[in-house]
């Protein structure tokens, strides 16, 4: 019989003896695993290397006591095959810190911050050290763990300490594949001593991860690769049939993404870029404004009944009150920008907040009030259940939009309204309708504003719209941008695993293109949690 061929037979030992290798590595009882790594361990002040080094850090001649600073990027990750639970961790006898320790010996712990998770609700588990503690002063600015929807501080979840030479981690959560970093700022002589993370887990253990298998684990993987590839070839098929299961970081099924008009440029090319990694995966972006996907997410939940709806709503800000059961993830900083019509301006302009004001009051009703041509205001506004309009009502304005008096951006339909004003659906509508109509200003998000014809681009206050003048606090016109999902999402579901990839590096660069800021990144952290 082919079946007993001398390559089949080899090719079925390898099989078996590759998942005996998995069920004793990962699989069998005891194994759950909490694995660290250390991906940066730098000396940045140069003062104590007599000379040989770069110029010393302009931080580290005003700051007291940091001789020898040092920068160490500590990678925490679940990378066995089984989840790690809260109450998998020990409690010390005293009832005591009960996660894991980070020990950095002969050096001093003087700051800790946390980046990159894997998935943001981990920063719940992770609260930064309260203000004034551990060393910590209360307003500094040097490598304070962004603000994030932590939970305060309690004895079940402590959030992250420091002392001296050891950081305490709490009991995090980590499912398998899901990590966290810690970026430590320390002090001290011991830069050449190793940093270490210690702990006990039930039915496992805590390790360092090798950064390049050992020489036996090598020649043991080309051997196994080759006897799957022979095995492969004549009876995989016959094995496991031709339906390979989905990549690492994917799911099977179909998703909506609903809301915010705004940000549908860049969820259109995520969904198109999750879909190519992920054969058999349907996500369609359904857009029709911030409040009614937060609508539409609320219903799909409710009629549920209890199961998970395959729905992700995007909104410019905010979810408003009345929704408990919607969870936040900031993913992104959208930027905004007034747009006008050409004939106002022949080039970019920058209009004061107190000139927007009056505009939108109804006292400035031709742009030569202003300074410009002998054209009558068109105000071009947004519906009442747009994001984009509820931020530049609390970004720019300061109050509510008044009363919309004209259904086509031309006519005066109230007689005793000072100045034409209309409300249109989406970003789109708002861009074509200030390009057709002389006169017109509006708001819009800045990327596809940037794109259109027929319009100029208006700054606030004297600054330009751009993420780099968001980033520096000189530009008011943005928001967090706020995915919601009803209910925490299973760990291995879609929504979960396209959140996971929105934070991922595709999902940061698509962003950056349409000229958000992601929140991911610990340099946008900040200024994501930032409030106007």
């Amino acid at each position: 019989m082919d079946w007993l061929s001398p390559e089949n037979v080899l090719a079925a030992l390898g099989v078996l003896a590759t998942f005996g290798v998995l069920w004793y590595e990962r699989l069998m009882p005891g194994q759950k695993r909490i694995g660290y790594r250390v991906q940066m361990d730098t000396l940045i002040d140069n003062d104590s290397t007599n000379g040989r080094g770069a110029q010393r850090l302009s931080l580290l001649e005003t700051a007291p006591d940091m001789t020898g600073a040092s920068l160490v990027l500590l990678r925490i990750e679940n990378d066995g095959f089984r989840t790690v639970d809260n109450g998998d961790y020990f409690t010390t006898p005293e009832g005591e810190h009960a996660g894991l320790t980070a020990t950095f010996p002969d050096r001093t712990v003087r700051e800790v911050a946390v980046t990159e998770p894997s998935h943001h609700d981990l920063l719940h588990h992770l609260s930064p050290p309260a203000p004034g503690t551990n060393g910590a002063p209360p307003d500094s600015d040097s490598l304070d763990a962004p603000d994030s929807p932590s939970s305060p501080s309690t004895p079940d979840n402590p959030g992250l300490r420091y002392d001296g030479n050891q950081i305490s981690i709490p009991k995090v959560p980590l499912n398998r594949g899901e990590h966290f970093k810690l970026l430590v700022l320390l002090t001290g002589p011991g830069v050449r001593s190793k940093p270490e993370v210690s702990g006990r887990i039930k039915e496992g253990k805590v390790r360092e991860n090798q950064k390049n298998p050992r020489p036996s684990n090598r020649v043991l993987g080309l051997v196994l690769g080759l006897v799957l590839l022979l095995v492969f070839e004549p009876i995989g098929i016959r094995i496991w049939g031709d339906s390979p299961p989905p990549p690492r970081g994917c799911a099977q099924g179909a998703l909506t993404v609903l809301g915010s008009t705004a940000f549908a440029p860049v969820m259109k090319d995520l969904s198109k870029a999750y879909e190519k990694e992920c054969p058999g995966v349907d996500i369609s972006v359904a857009a029709q404004g911030s409040g009614a996907g937060i609508r539409e997410l609320q219903q799909a939940g409710e009629d549920a009944k209890g199961d998970f709806p395959a729905r992700l709503a995007l909104s410019d800000g905010p979810k408003p009150d009345g929704y408990p059961k919607l969870k936040e993830h900031k993913t992104a900083l959208s930027v905004f920008t007034l747009v006008v019509n050409e004939k106002v301006s022949p080039r970019p302009l920058s209009l004061d907040r107190a000139d927007v004001r009056r505009l939108y009051e109804g006292k400035v009703t031709n742009w030569e009030q202003l300074g410009g041509p002998s054209l009558p205001v068109r105000l071009v506004s947004r519906n009442a259940g747009s994001g984009t309009r509820g931020v530049f009502q609390s970004r720019v304005l300061g109050r509510l939009e008044p009363a919309y008096s004209s259904r086509d951006c031309r006519r005066k339909d109230s007689p005793e309204a000072p100045v034409i004003r209309c409300e249109l659906d989406s970003t789109t509508q708002v861009l074509r309708t200030v390009r057709q109509v002389p006169g017109a200003i509006g708001y819009a998000e800045l990327r596809s504003a940037s794109r259109a014809d027929g319009i100029r681009l208006a700054g606030l206050d004297g600054h330009q719209p751009s993420p780099d003048a968001v980033r520096k606090g000189a530009y008011p016109f943005w928001e967090p941008e706020h995915a919601y999902t009803y209910g925490s999402p299973p760990s291995s579901s879609l929504t979960s695993k396209f959140l996971d990839y929105m934070n991922g590096d595709t999902g940061r660069n698509l962003m950056e293109k349409h000229g958000h800021l992601p929140c991911a990144p610990l340099e946008n952290q900040r200024v994501c949690q930032r409030t106007p």
